[in-house]
């Protein structure tokens, strides 16, 4: 594994699980950054960003990760929320009118944070090209009825989250979500993290491969395949498509439920801004915030009746849970498929990321162990 960085003393235990990740568990090119008390501690890179050409991982690399988008748009509909923009808990018709029918009237940013807002997809079927228009697809929801009594049920709202939310976003700010995480966060803390990748970074992105052995997937025509390929105009996971996630395409666009695309150190110093400021900095999002943000609101077996598999949902992050065992109550975290992964925590004082560029299989736990790594050297309690 050829590669560079370093850990600091007391984060060794880190250093060695990545380097386990490349000797026994098939890691192709990835990176690890955390943050403890808003100071790099552990940052690490290896391996190779192309299987095509051979190319090097880099200090820097950032490679498409997906559904941290959801996570990016979170911390922005937070940040509205403590400015006292966005109430989360308002009706979103509140802030877009026309989003206030068939049904939708009550729907909440909270609810789409949740996951529980009855329109996981909107059924209407449009091309690629209409998705990342933007205006067919507002449109679209704005027609589409829930499939359930908002609030009272869970399923991933795999795209429809990052459009509704997104569209509030626009209408508050003037900016679609991906220009004002740049203009209100990104730009300040100098991140490489984006929604909508500057065309003059492509050449410097990591690839995206399949793993060996990925299980197979649920029927096309089941809900949650609909709402992840939009009716088969985004394929999931696709990776070499046209418009799969390694392509222009997707990634150039504002595509906000699952176009981000970030460095390790990118994603660790946005949660590490969250939960304690960078170097010295202020905190992002204050204590109250977090709070508001980290109550388990959601979770279980699905509308669509998939099993309870043990992820656990607050306003718009991920929780420490069966699913993925982080630092303790205040962990907050985003994922992405296949593997990308980012959480902070303010008790612990945490910022961490984990980028890969070959997607894991059943079983994958390559950032299960650097996290269990990460709490042994901060202190966090042991999973019973």
């Amino acid at each position: 594994m050829a590669g560079g960085g370093a850990a600091d003393e007391g984060f060794g235990a880190v250093a060695e699980e990545f380097r386990r990740n490349f000797t026994e568990r098939g890691e192709l090119g990835a990176a690890v950054t955390v943050h403890v008390g808003g100071r790099k501690v552990v940052d690490l890179w290896g391996g190779t960003a192309d299987a095509r050409t051979g190319r090097a991982w880099e200090a820097d690399t950032a490679v498409p990760v997906m559904s941290c988008a959801k996570g990016m748009l979170a911390v922005s509909a937070h940040l509205l929320a403590q400015q006292g923009v966005w109430d989360l808990d308002a009706p979103i018709a509140a802030y877009w009118p026309e989003f206030g029918r068939h049904g939708k009237e009550r729907i909440t940013a909270r609810m789409m944070l949740t996951h529980t807002a009855g329109i996981p997809l909107a059924e209407r079927k449009l091309t690629f090209d209409q998705i990342m228009a933007w205006t067919p697809m507002i449109e679209a929801l704005e027609e589409q009825p829930p499939l359930w009594e908002p609030g009272t049920a869970y399923e991933y709202h795999a795209h429809a989250l990052g459009f509704v939310l997104g569209e509030v976003v626009r209408r508050l700010t003037g900016l679609k979500p991906g220009a004002y995480f740049r203009r209100a966060i990104g730009d300040d803390l100098g991140l490489r993290t984006w929604i909508g990748v500057p065309q003059e970074e492509l050449p410097t992105l990591a690839r995206l491969v399949e793993a060996e052995g990925r299980p197979t997937l649920p029927p096309s025509d089941s809900l949650i395949m609909r709402a992840l390929t939009l009716h088969g105009a985004v394929p999931f996971p696709g990776l070499d498509d046209p418009h799969g996630y390694n392509a222009p395409d997707v990634l150039t666009r504002e595509f906000p439920g699952a176009g981000a695309v970030s460095s390790a150190r990118g994603l660790a110093a946005l949660f590490a801004a969250v939960a304690t400021g960078v170097e010295g900095g202020p905190r992002l999002l204050g204590e109250e915030t977090v709070t508001d943000a980290v109550r388990p609101l959601s979770g279980g077996p699905t509308f669509s009746g998939l099993p309870d598999l043990g992820a656990r949902y607050g306003s718009g992050f991920l929780l420490d849970s069966p699913f993925r065992r982080l630092l303790g109550p205040r962990s907050f975290a985003t994922s992405g498929a296949g593997g990308q992964f980012a959480f902070g925590d303010d008790e612990f004082g945490v910022g961490f990321g984990y980028v890969t560029n070959r997607l894991g299989a059943s079983g994958d736990v390559r950032a299960e162990r650097l996290i269990e790594a990460v709490r042994a050297c901060v202190g966090a309690p042991a999973v019973a």
